[in-house]
């Protein structure tokens, strides 16, 4: 079998080569760190080209090795694609390569590699387009596929290989699962003939509620790491696959078997999977995950000028939960007037009505004239008049059980026949055009007309499999995600000025192609918890801290101890306050007004830089967030390298007296402060020590060269 390096792209600090299996034209990517190439080695046994893209077509043949139900990988299809041609385009700041590939019945596959200069993070997609004659119908494909892994063993790789990938659940986001090849049962047969699959995901239109999509192979004894994202906010699928010595990595839409999905191609019709950010780096998960949090920075140029220093927010929901009125936001703003807060938010309760629970009452829109006697409009102009800027809350996609929408069939998605309900809750049909402009009446319009600067929008329940109205109730979800998109991307057109949150019961959408269209995403709806600390360090992996909101509810009841140690969770990310603030003592306000002040000036390290974990509780889901014991520290180095955050808490019993952080280098004295006035952190040569005198404590070290 004659297996020849077609093409090699020197691409930043990764190298992109492509190989070519001679005999039945199948083209392969593999990544590798140019520091590292030298470090290639000849297998020992003839190396086997596993396509670039992965794809089945109904009707071909399923891959055997007794795949069925496991992949849907290694299909038929692959038999009969031959690659054509590949050209590289200079668009912009983008390298693009672009190969071509074709199969039979006018099967043509395009696979797009793309590199921006400045990033080590490549964006791959793959499009089909059916030139034949006659409808094809896809039930696979993938959008991105890396072969290869690890190209610096000459054999299986044995017990040197790691898996990471990030485990998430309802206000427990974030927790890193890291397991062996073996442990997922990803060793090569005796023979290399049974097929080895690790398929994971997420089905439905919460793209964040079991896993992450996100997964990293590590090699342990090469010190190399590949990471591959699926951006995408409905259902989508990673799989990890091997027969012979190599592993595989893949991802993109949740196939026919994971996600009920097929999609008809009409002759000329041309059909593109999601985006997939795929790097290979010199390093580990950590390294691997700032590359692909690095690539989401560029969205973040559309955000208004008012984003520019990260501004506080306030917002009211652990204040009134669900009971806002024009009189107690006029008093939160008083309070709030003359402090950092820049954003006050109106949450859920707005629009309800007399006998109606607010919580299945949404999706008409119409504000209580009880609570809001002179209208919507005068509660904001008061709340601008005290040099703030107000926002509203809406679930706009669904309407409440409650509510006059739900009434009206041909709003709603349907399953089977019969209108969707999940929990109370109804879905609109975002895929019609008429709904997209009563959404634009309702919501866009009663933000301009209220003269509105911020909109948080939640998402309380997930569509699952899907709907009907397509070919299949995957396509028809994939389909009402694209509607959803569009929605946030005519809020942003229409009201450019308009500060974006997305929420959905917390972090269920805090995926890339979603966060793309926002400016901010809620971190988790652990509010008030003890391990909001744990949960927001977890989430510098997967978004950038300046679009993490992290919440501190502030309770008259908490000790001055507790106060701190919720507000230093805050310096995480961005800094969101809720809680009874106007019932705060003197010495709690001061303590809150000097966390917020620290805060401003702690803002361009939060911006930009890297972070790292250090402690002994880790993060890890085998290390529990409910009930943690010992500590966490965090450090954060700004991008100039010159200031640096620490932020250090303690659990429960097992922690020391001192945490001890390493700096990188000498030189750093401290600048700011958030501490206990008997717990003074100090720093010596390149290590800052935090004396820890009691469990449940936060302290905040901002540091300067």
């Amino acid at each position: 079998m004659a297996i020849t390096t077609f093409a090699r792209h020197a691409l930043g600090d990764t190298l992109a080569i492509y190989l070519l299996n001679d005999a039945n034209q199948r083209l392969g990517l593999i990544l590798v760190p140019a520091a590292k190439e030298h470090e290639r080695v000849t297998r020992r046994e003839s190396e086997s080209v596993d396509s670039l893209v992965q794809i089945k077509v109904v009707g071909d043949v399923q891959a055997g090795g007794f795949s069925g139900g496991r992949t849907m990988r290694a299909s038929g299809t692959l038999d009969h694609l031959r690659f054509q041609t590949q050209r590289v385009e200079q668009q912009g700041a983008d390298t693009v390569v672009i190969s071509e590939l074709v199969g039979r019945d006018g099967l043509v596959l395009e696979h797009c590699l793309r590199h921006t200069r400045g990033q080590q993070a490549f964006s791959i997609t793959t499009s089909v387009t059916n030139r034949g004659t006659t409808t094809m119908t896809l039930e696979h494909l993938s959008s991105a596929s890396l072969m290869g892994i690890t190209p610096f063993a000459s054999d299986d790789a044995a017990g040197r290989l790691r898996v990471h990938r990030l485990r998430t659940s309802w206000s427990n986001e974030g927790k890193l699962e890291t397991r062996s090849v073996e442990a997922l049962d990803l060793e090569r047969s005796w023979s290399g003939h049974g097929v080895r699959a690790e398929r994971f995901g997420q089905i439905g239109s919460m793209p964040v509620k079991t896993w992450h999509p996100l997964a990293a192979i590590e090699d342990t004894e090469a010190g190399v790491t590949w990471a591959l994202q699926v951006c995408w906010g409905g259902s989508w699928q990673i799989e990890l696959f091997r027969q012979g010595d190599a592993l595989a990595l893949s991802g993109g839409l949740a196939d026919r078997e994971f996600g009920h999905w097929l999609k008809q191609l009409a002759p000329g019709a041309t059909f593109q999977g999601p985006e997939c950010r795929v790097t290979a780096v010199a390093g580990g998960f950590d390294e691997a995950c700032d590359r692909l949090t690095a690539r989401m920075l560029p969205a973040l140029a559309a955000s208004p000028a008012v984003e520019a220093d990260l501004p506080i927010i306030f917002n009211e929901w652990c204040t009134t939960w669900g009971d806002p009125s024009h009189d107690k936001l006029l008093a939160i703003a008083n309070r709030l007037q003359g402090t950092p807060v820049r954003y006050l938010v109106i949450d859920a309760g707005w629009y309800k009505e007399e006998g109606v629970n607010w919580g299945c009452g949404h999706g008409d829109w119409v504000p209580s004239q009880k609570l809001f006697p002179d209208g919507l409009q005068a509660t904001a102009d008061a709340i601008r008049a005290r040099g703030l800027i107000p926002g509203l809350w809406f679930e706009m996609e669904t309407v409440g059980w409650d509510s006059r929408a739900r009434q009206d069939p041909e709003l709603l998605l349907h399953r089977d026949g019969h209108p969707l309900c999940v929990g109370g809750r109804f879905f609109l049909d975002l895929r019609k055009a008429e709904i997209q402009e009563r959404l634009a009446r309702l919501v866009i319009g009663q933000l301009r007309a209220c003269n509105f600067g911020y909109l948080k929008v939640d998402y309380n329940e997930t569509i699952g499999i899907g709907c009907d109205g397509a070919e299949s109730q995957g396509e028809g979800l994939r389909q009402v995600i694209e509607g959803s998109n569009r929605f946030w991307q005519r809020i942003r057109r229409e009201l450019p000025e308009l500060v974006l949150e997305m929420c959905a019961s917390g972090g269920h959408r805090l995926e890339p192609s979603l966060l793309a269209l926002a400016d901010m995403g809620s971190f988790s709806d652990a509010h008030e918890t003890r391990e909001i600390p744990l949960i927001a360090a977890n989430l510098l992996r997967v978004l950038p801290p300046r679009q993490s909101q992290i919440w501190a509810v502030l309770h008259p009841q908490d000790d001055l101890r507790r106060l701190r140690y919720s507000l230093a969770a805050t310096f995480l990310g961005r800094m969101c306050l809720s809680g009874e603030i106007t019932e705060l003592s003197a010495s709690q306000w001061a303590l809150v007004q000097e966390a917020m002040q620290l805060y401003r000036t702690a803002a361009p390290v939060i911006a930009a830089g890297t972070s790292r974990r250090c402690g002994t509780h880790d993060g890890s889901a085998a290390a529990g967030h409910r009930h943690p014991r010992g500590w966490q520290g965090v450090l954060r180095v700004a991008e100039n390298g010159r200031q640096a955050l620490a932020v250090v808490h303690s659990f429960a019993p097992d922690f020391p007296a001192l945490a001890t952080m390493a700096l990188p280098g000498e030189g750093w004295q401290i600048t700011g402060l958030l501490t206990d006035a008997a717990a003074v952190p100090h720093v010596v040569g390149n290590t800052v020590t935090i004396p820890l005198a009691a469990p449940w404590t936060g302290t905040v070290v901002l540091l300067a060269k």
